[in-house]
């Protein structure tokens, strides 16, 4: 803010010097553009009394000249005090410095023109118009700066330490509503950020600790049938029991205890892969367009930059049912996986229709997964053996597969002559 109140202190000192030379330049300019008018009076009364005298001037005629006067003597000796008092001649005529008369030499005779300096209306409104149109860029500017300052800015500071308060996990920083229309949205997103945020906390927190409830009571479980196995087991070492038709039931009960131990794991294992990004889809109607269109935008200038090859085929806008902005999630990670794990030549987005459905195929060359791996790529934290080095977390095909299915889709892939076919089946509202 320190820096901004600089600038505008600069801007306002500079919009001053402006209008001051500004000022300066029209005075001196009009200044000498003054008395010019009644120079050329002069010299047209000069030839009018040269032509028929000083009884045919008439002085309403003339605007700066108010009088003339016919002067006696010799002209020789008017001229030359005058020059001596510091006035300039030019053979026949004489103006007094700071005066409002002129000496004029006409057929030899002495005469005296009274004039008045006039600066003009034209000027006036020269001078008038170049100072309104400076004042105007003047308010104009110092407006557009302070609507910065109290529209842009100061919001803008408001907000300055919100991601970092969310970064330290800092959830329940008070966000204020406001209707400002270039940070109203974004104060309503990152209030949106940190709400969601905060009950993923929430939810991960009931899921850590519904998890070790399971755990803590299966445990306590699991201990009477595995001790129930170590006491039959020692009997039969230490040959307590002598018959074979004891020693069988003996037999089935410890097969009994292991299923039950077996079936306390399975709880384990459906535990563990319950959903637990516990992810949240908004039912609801779209073009197909304007889902291509979210996606076009943002890939294809940024596959350009990386120089891989995007194209769109065409297709037949229709209404999806799902969710917006999850079916874009979706389509993001494919073509994320397409540009990783491809050649890095090209990327294709192909359309087709079955039934009710619109199908979304996403296709990139160079697919080196085997095709035996391939019912695993929707597993949770799977990672093909095609991964190498690459960065992951074997998250991105299981969350799509988890959204296609809340929203009543389905996803599946193909390897067709060393390319990956991706494909997002949609249905269509009715």
């Amino acid at each position: 803010m320190r820096n901004f109140y600089k600038i505008f202190a600069a801007v306002f000192l500079s919009i001053l010097l402006i209008f001051t030379g500004a000022n300066l330049l029209l005075i001196t300019a009009l200044k000498d553009t003054e008395g010019r008018p009644y120079k050329v009076e002069i010299n047209r009364i000069t030839r009018e009394i040269e032509e028929n005298g000083l009884n045919s001037v008439n002085l309403s005629d003339y605007t700066c000249i108010t009088n003339i006067e016919q002067k006696t003597g010799s002209s020789n000796t008017f001229f030359q005090i005058d020059s001596d008092n510091g006035g300039q001649t030019d053979s026949n005529l004489f103006f007094q410095p700071d005066s409002d008369y002129a000496i004029r030499l006409i057929n030899g005779k002495i005469y005296r023109f009274d004039y008045t300096v006039q600066t003009g209306s034209a000027n006036r409104k020269l001078f008038l118009i170049c100072n309104l149109s400076l004042a105007i860029m003047a308010l104009l500017t110092i407006g557009i700066l302070l609507f910065a300052d109290t529209k842009i800015l100061k919001p803008f500071h408001t907000l300055r330490n919100v991601p970092y308060e969310l970064s330290k996990g800092n959830l329940t920083v008070p966000m204020k509503e406001s209707k400002n229309r270039f940070f109203g949205r974004f104060i309503w997103g990152v209030d949106m950020l940190r709400e969601n945020m905060e009950q993923q906390k929430q939810r991960e927190l009931q899921l850590q600790r519904d998890k070790k409830t399971l755990l803590l009571s299966i445990s306590h479980d699991i201990k009477t049938p595995l001790s129930a196995i170590k006491l039959y087991s020692q009997a039969l070492s230490k040959g307590l029991y002598k018959s074979a038709d004891k020693q069988t039931e003996i037999a089935r009960n410890i097969n009994a205890k292991a299923d039950e131990i077996e079936a306390f794991v399975s709880q384990i294992i459906q535990a563990s892969n319950e959903d637990f990004l516990n992810l949240e889809v908004v039912p609801g109607e779209f073009y197909l367009s304007h889902l291509i269109n979210n996606i076009s935008v943002y890939y294809k200038e940024k596959l350009s930059l990386i120089r891989v090859a995007f194209s769109v085929s065409s297709f037949s806008d229709c209404i999806l049912k799902g969710d917006p902005d999850r079916s874009v999630e979706v389509l993001q990670n494919i073509i994320e996986n397409a540009v990783k794990y491809g050649n890095g030549h090209s990327v294709e987005i192909r359309f087709a229709e079955e039934e009710d459905c619109q199908l979304i195929t996403i296709i990139n060359e160079g697919c080196t997964l085997p095709e035996s791996e391939l019912p695993h790529i929707f597993d949770s934290f799977w990672r093909g053996s095609n991964a190498g080095s690459s960065s992951g977390s074997g998250l991105g095909l299981y969350i799509c597969r988890q959204l296609m299915h809340k929203m009543g889709g389905e996803i599946f892939a193909e390897i067709r002559d060393s390319c990956m076919h991706m494909t997002a089946v949609f249905p269509k509202a009715v």
